[in-house]
């Protein structure tokens, strides 16, 4: 590669179809696939909100995931509005980023309370964040740590989820 000229990238496909994860996601509970789709999308947020402070869109979608974690009150027009709007702001950045791959993560971790396999798109557009930060070099290394946390993050909400049904 010629000084001052950048190497360009390949794509990170969010459509990657990982079975065990596939098949751990189909038997896990809503709400804990809720939580898990907010951790996950809360891991990379920063990449989005240091680049646009001034933009609560995916922060207001994480929130409005929270909210019906918490209270159980589900409106399909705020989280339809909330993950619209978090993908507005992902459209509104334009360029392939962290910051982009960031907000649509937030998207897709809302709409986790309406369709429980979206918490899939969740994980995936924050690998896509994780891979669009991270120096090509080192890239899939931290891709493949990051997968590895989300599978073994979603164990632990599992096994949590269950102690807290039993007693």
């Amino acid at each position: 590669m010629k000084s001052g000229t950048r190497e360009k990238r390949p794509k990170f496909s969010v459509t990657h179809q990982d079975e065990s994860m596939i098949k751990l996601v189909r038997e896990t509970d809503h709400k804990t696939l809720a939580v898990w789709a907010i951790d996950c999308a809360g891991r990379v947020l920063p990449s989005f909100e240091e680049k646009y402070p001034d933009d609560p869109r995916p922060r207001n979608a994480i929130e409005a995931c929270r909210a019906w974690i918490n209270t159980g009150v589900f409106k399909m027009a705020d989280i339809r509005g909330a993950a619209l709007a978090a993908h507005a702001a992902a459209r509104e950045v334009g360029e392939d980023t962290a910051a982009r791959s960031a907000a649509r993560a937030a998207g897709q971790e809302v709409a986790t309370a309406h369709v429980p396999t979206h918490s899939l798109g969740a994980a995936n557009y924050a690998l896509q964040a994780v891979w669009r930060s991270t120096e090509p070099s080192e890239a899939d290394a931290t891709v493949a740590r990051e997968r590895d946390w989300q599978y073994h993050h979603l164990l632990v909400l599992r096994e949590r989820s269950a102690s807290e049904k039993k007693g």
